[in-house]
């Protein structure tokens, strides 16, 4: 490329978005051929795309530092600043971004370019407004040409990172300070973006096309977005306004500020700047500054002579080292390929550097960009070799460099692993690019090449995966293209966006999907909101022409429309008309909120009216007046359920028409209870039980969820639980009886069997009287009404306590032996050898002792013979536990054998006796004279007291009290009054030797 008059040169200046870049393009265009230098290959690659779409792939080429398409005869040339063929000539050169002469690492190249790059009919420099004096210092007959900004750019202070608004970048400079942000970001907005030089350019493209194609509404960035990227920014946020620039930690100058705080705002689309991260805010002058774009103008560029000496090290490195002789230039410090050089020049590679052509190539190999950022030396050893190799056999060894790429090839790691990797294999992609380096180049590109393409991928979705949250990006996209396709909601409700599981929807209210643990980001709930809403509505039409069928009440007080809870029920202005409260997101508003309602108010009071229709009939009766109305307004406020005793006057007082009448209504008259049976079903019940519970405790309460399938499984008494109302299980439809809950019609039928058994008088009764009926108006248990009520022993026994009945417990006498056992001949053998001593014992041996003695003696050669087992004696002398024979008896009634006869003198009848109806209010008391039976001989024990003299039913009786031992029948007060010895009765187990004994006993006398 030859310099040609200073006439033909433009410099297009002016702040971001001035269109500087789209101007060149369209001149270059307007040549036959031409080139542009970008200062960023993402920038290059950008550029190179629309040259393609208007000119196609054969006509343009592309070169940067590590990436060459050159087609066979291409017109225009697309290249980073360094890597522009200054050799080829074309008709426009445009140079981009010029102000980055100012730079210490790569400024030289630039200033390079300004004063050589030409083309021959047009030459464009691009740059900001402060090159405008140096421009016209260094090139006096060039044209300045100044561009206005399309758009205002304002200042909006100071807002936290998590209040930043959509479309917002946000620039920090450090790596560990842009991760930091973006996984904020990704907490509380749902994702962003992150550009930073150091990512390679193809995973830097990755990530900027997530935050143009809306996946995310922020950039995390270092200054790397000021360089010419086109971006749709609406707000630039600075986390930190120093700078590491390789030397030191600097400020921001106030024209590296407005260049990033330019990217905000697009076209004629305005934007705006401001600070966020603990970043103080702008003073009044940097603002003016920025707003108007005013720098301080640009004085002095970095240069480095471009004219080298290649005949020898040490006229290269003087040739290096000249100074500049205009004073607007200035020496650049000492480059990465400056210190490299002088690693060389110190090591064995010089003594290879022979000429002008192994000086130029030691130079060309010094120009290897340190990517890694590794030290000089580390970076010196890799040019060593590469040198080396390049003199003394011509191309760098294969084996070693297959062994550089085989390290970088493998995609698995973290972000830190991957993108150091990458910067390795830049290196050797930078390598494999240059000019007869490698003995088969082309390899290497595609090696080199599809390498770094694979890790970058693996970057951008390491980086994508801890900073975006894709649910929220397609969330996103969604609400921006209405093209997109609508949410799929399966069977269970699960709403997915093209795979994304987006959440969950029960009937209008929407649950957002957690992610990886976090907590739900705002946006990402809004976003949700916004792309379900059209859902939720169409359900709302649904509903409101849904058939009665489709709704449920279930037993947690809540509404449930095909199976989806819609909607909850509170307590309301009356108990058969609860309130309806809707459950449903915000969406779910106007019309379609109130239709909603409607429809629900509507099933609600059906379903009442025709689930309790017998008891809704009961509020205002036509047929019935007086106590009897009274009496069904009371069962309508009772849910269909009411204890008789609380209307046992006003029951006691109608007569057998108007009871007659309330039959017809529904009503039955039990002994514990009124109700109407039909409302006894489980459906009913269920329902007057959420009704109760509404106003009474709450629908959340123990035992409301629970009963109802209690009352289902058909179970006729259970345990009650303590920590239940005892109120929800009358209302249920059971009595708590004792320990238990008794259903009410169950009981009624308890009744029913026991009311028969306690107006029988076995003693007049013909025939064989039925199962249960016991002397004195009593009953005895019987399976019948143990299987009736599901249970037996003490829990049977509360219940007929907690109804009022009262047992007395009399011992079982043990009948003798019908026959003599096998023993008899001995036995009587014995009785005969000792009948002496038995008929007439003495004080020293008592009748029982005798007795056991003589059996003692007869067992004897039974157990020598085998005759009896000896684990059958070992029991005979452990005491059998007595039997009692339990008899129950209505309570406050004396129990003899006389009750039938004191009946028909006014006794009181049982409760629940004929028929449940008839009630003992106002009779008689029971007859408590003795009886008329014969007295009891004097001396005779207690316990021979026959059956109908037996003590009342609150009291036990004395030998269950006090057990009275066989050995303690005579006391010393009573002695006069004792029986005699000989006609004592002892009584023995029927299954031991000695009842035996004394029925042998028995038959001798």
């Amino acid at each position: 490329m030859t310099s040609f008059s200073s006439q033909s040169v433009k410099a297009i200046l002016g702040p971001t978005n001035t269109g500087k870049t789209h101007y060149a393009i369209e001149r270059m265009l307007a040549h036959p051929t031409g080139m542009i230098g970008l200062p960023l290959r993402l920038l290059a690659r950008e550029v190179y795309a629309r040259v393609v779409e208007r000119v196609g792939e054969q006509a343009v080429a592309l070169v940067t530092g590590e990436e060459r398409i050159v087609p066979p005869k291409p017109r225009y040339w697309v290249a980073t600043v360094e890597a522009m063929p200054m050799d080829i000539h074309v008709d426009c050169v445009a140079v981009d971004e010029i102000q980055t002469a100012t730079d210490f690492d790569r400024g030289h190249v630039f200033t390079d370019r300004i004063l050589k790059a030409r083309g021959f009919h047009e030459t464009l420099l691009l740059g900001s407004g402060t090159m405008a004096n140096v421009i016209r210092k260094l090139l006096p007959h060039a044209e300045i040409i100044e561009r206005p900004r399309f758009s205002q750019l304002t200042y909006a202070g100071s807002k936290k990172i998590s209040r930043q608004p959509s479309r917002s970048a946000i620039v920090a400079f450090s790596a560990r300070q842009v991760y930091a942000i973006a996984e904020l970001i990704r907490r509380e907005r749902g994702g962003a973006a992150v550009v930073m030089g150091a990512l390679s350019p193809r995973t830097r493209n990755a990530q900027v096309e997530l935050y143009q194609n809306g996946d995310v509404d922020f950039l995390v960035a270092t200054d790397a977005i000021g360089m010419g990227l086109n971006l749709d920014i609406h707000h630039v946020a600075f986390a930190d306004d120093t700078k590491f620039d390789g030397r030191q930690s600097r400020p921001l100058t106030p024209a590296e500020i407005g260049q990033i705080a330019g990217r905000a705002g697009r076209h004629k689309r305005n934007g705006s700047f401001g600070v966020t991260g603990g970043t103080e805010g702008f003073d009044e002058e940097l603002v003016v500054q920025l707003e108007t774009h005013d720098f301080e103008p640009v004085k002095v560029l970095q240069w480095r002579n471009s004219v080298l000496d290649f005949s020898s090290i040490d006229r290269l490195r003087s040739s290096l080292e000249k100074s500049p002789e205009d004073k607007t230039l200035t020496r650049v410090p000492i480059a990465t390929d400056q210190l490299a050089l002088e690693f060389l020049s110190r090591n064995e590679a010089a003594g290879l550097a022979r000429g002008h052509e192994a000086v130029k190539l030691l130079w060309e190999c010094c120009g290897i960009p340190d990517y890694q950022g590794i030290s000089p030396a580390a970076h010196g050893e890799i040019v060593t070799r590469i040198f080396s190799d390049l003199r003394q056999n011509v191309s760098v060894n294969t084996d070693w460099i297959a062994e550089q790429v085989r390290f970088c090839d493998n995609a698995e790691g973290d972000i830190e692993t991957l993108s150091h990797r990458i910067k390795q294999i830049r290196t050797w992609t930078f390598v494999a690019n240059r000019k007869n380096w490698l003995a088969d180049p082309h390899y290497w590109r595609e090696k080199t090449r599809e390498i770094e393409d694979r890790l970058s991928d693996a970057l951008h979705e390491r980086l994508t995966q801890r900073f975006v949250d894709r649910r929220t990006s397609v969330l996103l996209r969604h609400l921006k293209d209405k093209r997109m396709v609508s949410p799929e909601i399966n069977e269970r409700g699960e709403v997915r966006l093209e795979g994304h599981l987006l959440g969950t929807l029960e009937g209008f209210r929407f649950t957002l999907a957690r992610s990886d643990g976090e907590l739900d980001a705002k946006g990402t709930r809004t976003a949700a909101d916004q792309v379900v809403a059209p859902e939720i509505r169409n359900r709302a039409d649904r509903l409101a022409g849904a058939p009665n069928e489709e709704f449920v009440l279930a037993t947690d007080g809540r509404l449930r429309w095909r199976g989806d809870v819609v909607a909850e029920l509170a307590e309301g202005d009356s108990l058969y008309r609860p309130r309806i409260i809707i459950l449903a997101d915000e969406s779910l508003t106007g019309v379609d909120l109130e239709r909603v309602q409607d429809r629900l108010a509507l099933w609600l009071r059906h379903h009442v009216n025709t689930t309790l229709e017998q008891v809704m009939a009961l509020e205002a009766p036509a047929d019935v007046e007086g106590a009897a109305r009274g009496i069904a307004f009371q069962l309508f406020e009772h849910l269909g359920l009411l204890p008789r005793g609380q209307v046992s006057d006003e029951v006691k007082n109608l007569d057998q028409d108007v009871r007659g009448k309330m039959r017809k209504l529904g009503i039955k008259f039990g002994a514990y209870h009124i109700y109407v049976p039909l409302s006894l079903k489980p459906a009913p019940r269920e329902l007057a039980l959420i009704l109760f519970a509404l106003r009474n405790g709450g629908i959340r309460q123990p035992g409301v969820t629970d009963i109802p399938h209690i009352v289902l499984s058909g179970r006729t008494s259970f345990l009650v639980d303590p920590e239940v109302d005892p109120r929800l299980y009358e209302i249920a439809g059971f009595k708590v009886a004792g320990k238990r809950a008794v259903r009410v019609d169950i009981l009624e039928r308890l009744a029913d069997i026991i009311r028969p058994l306690i107006a029988i008088d076995p003693t007049r009764f013909q025939g064989e009287p039925p199962a249960g009926a016991a002397e004195g108006n009593g009953f005895r248990v019987t399976v019948e009404m143990t299987s009736l009520l599901g249970c037996s022993g003490e829990d049977f026994a509360s219940i007929l306590s907690s109804l009022g009945y009262r047992v007395r417990r009399t011992p079982k006498v043990a009948a003798p032996a019908a026959e003599a056992s096998a023993e008899a001949p001995a036995l009587e053998a014995a009785l005969a050898d000792k009948s002496a001593e038995v008929d007439a014992p003495t004080e020293e041996a008592p009748v029982d002792e005798a007795v056991a003695e003589v059996a003692a003696e007869a067992e004897a050669p039974a157990v020598a013979e085998g005759v009896v087992d000896e684990t059958k004696a070992a029991e005979a002398t452990v005491p059998a536990e007595p039997e009692f024979d339990e008899i129950w008896f209505p309570g406050g009634r004396r129990h003899n054998e006389n009750n039938h006869n004191g009946r028909r003198q006014g006794n009181r009848r049982p409760e629940g006796a004929e028929g449940g109806e008839a009630k003992t209010e106002g009779r008689g008391r029971p007859d408590r004279s003795r009886p008329k039976g014969p007295r009891r001989p004097e001396g005779e024990a207690a316990s021979a007291r026959p059956a109908g003299n037996t003590r009342p039913a609150n009291t036990r009786p004395r030998n269950e009290e006090r057990p009275r031992p066989d050995n303690k029948n005579e006391r010393p007060d009573r002695g006069d009054r004792r029986p005699p010895r000989e006609e004592r009765k002892v009584a023995f187990d029927p299954d031991s030797p000695f009842a035996a004994l004394a029925a042998l006993r028995g038959k001798s006398e």
